[in-house]
């Protein structure tokens, strides 16, 4: 009977899968519309599309962070049906930031594929007397409390980034959170503060017109966006790595052929030239990672950022 049992459940999981999709797939993006998140969503969402067969409907589900939406995906069926679409912060820091959450990134969620990685660029107001890491460093040091960074909103990835490296190298720097890029940049253009972490699309203009510098990349290796420009890690910080992620997720309990099929399209849809080149304007490098790889990196990024948001001292109640 038991064997009965079994046979019987393979040949429905086999059909499930050979026929799947047959039906829309809704693709829930936890922030409002208009975000790298919901427009990579959009981007790839729309190529694989194409190639399933069937339409994926991008919904945003905004609140709490971020918490809202992947909460709705991990409580969702796992029949591969609906689809999150988040990036590190709700994988790897929001478990560690939050006293609570309504869902385990690690055991509610499984990957299907990273889709890009995105470097954050080290900038600095022009007044700012630093042409590199090295003196930049030597100038917090010589006016401990003086200077003052400002972030996209305390837990966020430009906050613990800096974090980091304020922590590592015992500097004394002032956190000055705000609402997002379409704040901080203004605030360090306008001199309110002296630095900041920020996507290079955001400031590529402002350092093409001298208002700017760019003294490193937060990424392990150079970026291809901006290869000319050092890494934190090469100017004095050895190790230092912090990348934006954003990937695509399934509820747990999918079907492993289900996510594997979607891991396949969703890699083959970061890779079409007209999506290459739509990520390159947004400072995205492509992935299109397996599932296994992805699962890794959760994996690794999730004790990391235990380790920075507990040296930061962060907490949201």
């Amino acid at each position: 009977m038991k064997f009965l049992v079994l046979v019987i459940s393979f040949f429905i999981t086999t059909a499930s899968a050979q026929d799947y999709p047959n039906r829309p797939i809704r693709v829930i993006v936890p922030y409002a519309a208009g975000g790298l998140p919901d427009t990579m969503a959009r981007l790839v969402g729309q190529k694989m599309s194409e190639s399933l067969g069937q339409q994926m409907v991008v919904e945003n589900r905004g609140g709490a962070g971020g918490i809202v939406g992947t909460s709705e995906v991990a409580k969702a069926a796992p029949d591969g049906y609906v689809l999150l679409v988040a990036d590190v912060g709700q994988i790897a820091i929001n478990p560690h930031l939050f006293a609570k959450l309504p869902y385990d990134p690690l055991k509610d969620l499984v990957g299907v594929s990273l889709m890009g990685t995105s470097a954050l660029c080290f900038v600095v107001c022009f007044s700012v007397l630093a042409s590199n890491m090295a003196e930049l460093i030597a100038l917090v040091r010589s006016q401990p409390g003086k200077l003052s960074y400002g972030s996209s909103g305390t837990g966020s990835i430009h906050h613990l980034a800096t974090e980091a490296l304020k922590v590592g190298l015992g500097l004394d720097i002032v956190h000055v959170p705000y609402k997002g890029a379409g704040q901080s940049v203004p605030a360090l253009l306008g001199g309110q503060v002296a630095l900041l972490y920020a996507a290079l699309p955001s400031v590529e203009g402002h350092f093409k017109a001298g208002k700017v510098k760019i003294l490193a990349v937060s990424t392990p290796q150079r970026s291809p966006q901006a290869p000319e420009v050092p890494t934190v890690a090469e100017s004095g910080v050895p190790g230092y790595d912090f990348v934006a992620e954003i990937a695509l997720y399934a509820p747990a309990g999918t079907p492993a052929d289900i996510v594997a099929k979607l891991s396949a399209q969703a890699a083959r849809a970061v890779k079409q030239p007209d999506v290459v080149a739509r990520f390159k304007q947004l400072g995205i490098d492509p992935v299109g990672s397996t599932p296994e790889a992805l699962a890794q990196q959760n994996r690794a990024n999730y004790e990391k950022y235990a380790r920075v948001v507990k040296a930061s001292g962060a907490k949201i109640d």
